[in-house]
């Protein structure tokens, strides 16, 4: 079986960190968060794969190649505009035989749902998750084991069975895609797809999610599934340790990597390979730090994602943030993460204020920042690719 993987979107939401990249290639756990679904996908023993790709979809097929180094077949599957979800999945026809997965290239899900979804034998299955607000969500209205509607944000949910975009299909669908319709919200949704099928009195099964739902449509949500995904982590230590360092719990440490006398680290925490790590310096639990990374000396740390290239200067603090890459932190920046008055922090995305629903929450920094000596950033700051603060300055 083969799964199609939706994979086009900038990530709108995510900017600055896709000024570059595509987000389902934004580092968790120091791999792109589509290389985890396809190691779930692998697992659960999908030996194919559909890439649905668009906005800088160079950067997906560079990484991932043909597949062989995942011993799989990928497909890569251009999508001339994004158009909606059915759109998307339309585009793989050709490409699929039979009966196909499709999932979400931001919705992390283990290998054992996929493995549950694979040996259903309904005509159509629909991932859905329990949720205490169905009414922000579409739902699912079911008979015994069967879906017989789905309603998008129903003022009186009929019940709590939220979709949760993960799909087992037949090839039957393409048709159906094709009769879909514009919907008001100007795409072509795979829910009236679906409708359609299961008007059709096809039977559309449905399978609930039990475990955790990691849908990563926001900068924050990489912080909450780099947790989850460092929690499962099996650690490994590749690099050279200083006697004088000190790991403690699950540390990993890549190649070419040297951690100095002096530094202190608590797991979960992974360093990428060739990083050079203190001395004197405290990585705190939940923090993922790339490839040829400089964590300088007397900095602090905790429960953030520094990627590739970025030099964390001595004297600094940085806490639950996301930082890009290639950046540079002056000597002695300090990063808030904490509001005075203990309120959610506020985050600008897309123009707007947004509650990140986060008590703590640093600063989202895109590729090729650099700061001046002594700025301070307040929390919740978005700091664009390629800015720069000036010795001293405060950045709102």
């Amino acid at each position: 079986m083969k799964a199609v993987i939706l994979a086009a979107g900038e990530g709108t939401r995510m900017r600055p960190l896709t000024s570059s990249i595509p987000k389902v290639m934004l580092p968790v756990a120091n791999k792109p968060m589509l290389e985890h679904i396809v190691d779930s996908a692998i697992e659960a023993g999908i030996d194919g794969f559909v890439f649905i790709t668009g906005y800088h979809e160079e950067v997906i097929e560079q990484y991932f190649g043909n597949g062989d180094r995942w011993n799989v077949t990928i497909d890569h599957v251009h999508q001339e505009e994004q158009l909606g979800t059915a759109n998307a999945i339309g585009y793989a026809k050709g490409h699929v035989k039979e009966k196909f997965i499709v999932l979400n290239g931001d919705v992390l899900v283990s290998s054992d749902h996929i493995e549950h979804m694979i040996e259903r034998k309904e005509d159509a299955v629909i991932t859905v998750k329990r949720v205490d607000n169905p009414s922000d969500f579409g739902v699912i209205e079911t008979d015994g084991n069967k879906v017989i509607n789905i309603i998008e944000k129903p003022e009186f949910p009929p019940t709590d069975l939220a979709n949760a975009g993960i799909y087992l299909f037949s090839e039957a669908i393409f048709d159906l895609i094709e009769q879909t319709t514009l919907s008001p919200r100007e795409e072509y949704e795979i829910t009236d797809s679906l409708q359609m099928l299961i008007n059709s009195d096809a039977d559309v099964g449905y399978e609930i999610l039990e475990e955790e739902w990691i849908d990563i449509g926001r900068p924050w949500d990489m912080l909450d599934a780099n947790a989850v995904l460092l929690n499962q982590m099996e650690p490994s230590v590749k690099g050279v340790i200083e006697p004088n360092a000190t790991l403690i719990g699950d540390v990993s440490v890549g190649r070419g990597t040297l951690i100095r006398n002096g530094a202190y680290i608590i797991g979960p925490v992974i360093i990428g390979n060739d990083c050079d790590i203190g001395p004197n310096c405290f990585i705190r639990p939940s923090t993922a730090i790339g490839n040829d990374v400089h964590i300088g000396n007397a900095v602090e740390v905790k429960n953030s994602i520094i990627m590739d290239g970025t030099n964390i200067g001595h004297l600094t603090y940085l806490g639950d943030s996301i930082i890009g890459r290639k950046c540079n932190f002056g000597a002695g920046t300090k990063v808030a993460n904490l509001r005075h008055d203990g309120k959610n922090i506020k985050v600008k995305i897309k123009g707007k204020l947004t509650d990140s629903g986060r008590r703590k929450l640093g600063v989202i920094m895109g590729d090729d920042v650099h700061t001046g000596i002594n700025s301070s950033i307040n929390v919740g700051t978005v700091m664009e690719s390629g800015s720069y603060t000036r010795p001293g300055e405060v950045v709102r």
